[in-house]
């Protein structure tokens, strides 16, 4: 498999997940200061010219980071990266559709105004809410999504690969994350695991 990422971003959770799963692949990087993403090479294969994009040994293309998570973990399902029960599963999925409709939109305020303005008003407007809405977002986490050590309690799933990244934006985005004491200790748990320590070695994330 390749794994198209830009560092930082949301496609290291899928990084993440890939070692998690014990799946190779080969990771190739898109220069976002370039804009390479925006290009016609990459977006013959991502149109959206978004990451994460996963190339599959027979060559089809997934892109959306949870769609890609669920794959890989139906792909080796032994790992247990999905709960076989169906409502635990439910909150779990809950949560990366949380993390992709809200808050990663929410973080996306700071430096991606074009997608929604196109006056520098606008976009000024839009950054200087994102500490607001991010500590919104994070409160929500906090109180709903966590439930225990990772988001199904004791049990990891792909849930937490994504959590982990989004919530690593939090400092950045000027929220304070110790005041989310669940969250700073999720974070710690995250960066302990070897899979996490695999991708930083990498250079990824």
């Amino acid at each position: 498999m390749k794994l198209y990422f830009a560092t930082g971003t949301i496609s290291i959770a899928v990084a993440i997940a890939l070692h998690e799963a014990g799946i190779a692949y080969d990771p190739v990087k898109v220069d976002f200061a370039s804009a390479e993403q925006t290009k016609a090479p990459y977006l013959e294969i991502n149109p959206k010219g978004r990451v994460p994009a996963l190339v599959l040994v027979n060559g089809s293309i997934l892109t959306e980071t949870g769609a890609i998570l669920d794959y890989l973990a139906a792909l080796k399902p032994e790992t247990g990266l999905v709960p076989s029960d169906i409502e635990e599963a439910a909150h779990m999925r809950s949560v990366m559709y949380y993390l992709a409709s809200t808050m990663h939109v929410a973080h996306a305020h700071k430096m991606r105004g074009t997608r929604w303005a196109d006056r520098q008003e606008s976009f000024d407007d839009m950054a200087a809410k994102v500490p607001e809405t991010m500590a919104a977002c994070a409160a929500y986490v906090e109180a709903h999504c966590l439930r225990g050590d990772f988001v199904l309690g004791d049990a990891f799933s792909v849930a937490d690969p994504y959590l982990f990244i989004v919530c690593n934006w939090l400092a950045g985005d000027k929220v304070t994350v110790a005041d989310y004491q669940r969250i700073e200790a999720f974070l710690a748990r995250m960066e302990a695991r070897e899979s996490v320590k695999a991708v930083r070695a990498k250079g990824m994330l």
